[in-house]
């Protein structure tokens, strides 16, 4: 094991967020590593990271747009953090979890002292880069950056729990109840952004799935949509309830009460594998070996790939399968309440 890093209470720590929902839940085992180490983190990323990430109590700044505005905010929280701790910039003082070039340019020209990946010709802009290693989960990255920082090689825990706030859960009770759900109920997620090397992420046969679903569980189902996902939601899944303008803080806090979720590779299925919902997470091309959701109610619905380079040479899982897997976690949900 390497030298430990002596850790004063309260010492401050900038943390730049990754750039999407499921990057960022991952990132969590690390980021309460982190705080568990005692330092006082000052979280910068997207601006829906505050409310996905309140109930965990860490300070989010919102990352501006514009390249100069992000210099200042970098600027200001180093001469804040000065003023608590005068040795500020004797160390590492920023942990930039993004491999993008621009985001380690930017705590370079705020003259902080930054720990990431060598990547995209960052090494000249961080004060310590190292070299990614291929073959691990997403969170084994982050993990590897905190465990460099504190000068340990603790092993990554299988998951780590996110946690939800009082308000949340208060607003989400209201929210049941005023939609008339008191039962146990599935949350539904067939959405998707983005692609995995490419190739559409979104399980093709989710609308079948939840007519059937509909019929054959006698639950309630649920479903979130996110920015410009509403009309799609009504029209293509007329089966569900659509909750709009849930924000990720609520979000959390449904997926913790929810009975099942049933989700494409994306982030809300991350979050509900943190907050530990059941969740059954319907895979085609994504590697669950990388990308897989981390969680103690996590069942990967995936069946094994070839050599596919191409959506028409994806073999996703049918609605039959889902279906039947749904149904056992549903009834091992009912056993536990």
């Amino acid at each position: 094991m390497s030298e430990r890093v002596s850790v004063a209470p309260g010492s401050p720590l900038i943390v730049r967020l990754r750039n999407w929902v499921g990057d960022v839940t991952l990132s969590v085992a690390a980021l309460q590593r982190l705080a568990e180490a005692g330092y006082a983190l000052q979280l910068v990323g997207k601006g829906w990271a505050a409310r996905l990430l309140a109930g965990e109590g860490w300070t989010v700044h919102t990352l501006p747009r514009e390249l100069r505005a992000r210099i200042a905010l970098y600027r200001r929280l180093r001469a804040e953090a000065l003023q608590s701790d005068p040795g500020f910039d004797h160390r590492l003082n920023t942990v930039v979890l993004p491999t993008s070039f621009s985001s380690a340019l930017e705590i370079r020209l705020a003259g902080l002292r930054g720990l990431g990946y060598a990547h995209e010709g960052r090494t000249l802009l961080l004060k310590q880069a190292l070299r990614k290693l291929s073959g691990q989960h997403e969170m084994q990255h982050d993990w590897r950056l905190v465990q460099a920082l504190l000068g340990s090689d603790e092993p990554l825990p299988p998951h780590a729990l996110l946690a939800t706030s009082e308000d949340a859960r208060q607003r989400v009770q209201a929210l049941l109840a005023a939609q008339g759900v008191a039962g146990p109920f599935v949350v539904l997620c067939p959405f998707a952004g983005g692609t995995f090397e490419k190739i559409d992420k979104r399980w093709p046969h989710f609308a079948e799935f939840t007519r059937v679903a509909a019929v054959e569980w006698g639950v309630p189902l649920l479903l979130c949509p996110g920015p410009g996902e509403g009309d799609a939601a009504r029209r293509d899944y007329p089966q569900a309830l659509v909750l709009d303008g849930v924000g990720l803080d609520d979000y959390a806090a449904l997926l913790e009460r929810c009975a099942l979720m049933v989700s494409n590779d994306t982030g809300p299925g991350h979050v509900a594998a943190a907050v530990g919902a059941p969740l059954l997470s319907v895979l085609g091309p994504t590697d669950p070996m990388q990308w897989g959701a981390r969680g103690p109610g996590v069942r990967v619905l995936r069946v094994a790939q070839g050599t596919a380079d191409d959506a028409a040479q994806v073999v996703w899982p049918d609605v039959a399968q889902a279906i039947q897997a749904g149904r056992a976690m549903l009834e091992a949900a009912r056993s536990r309440a």
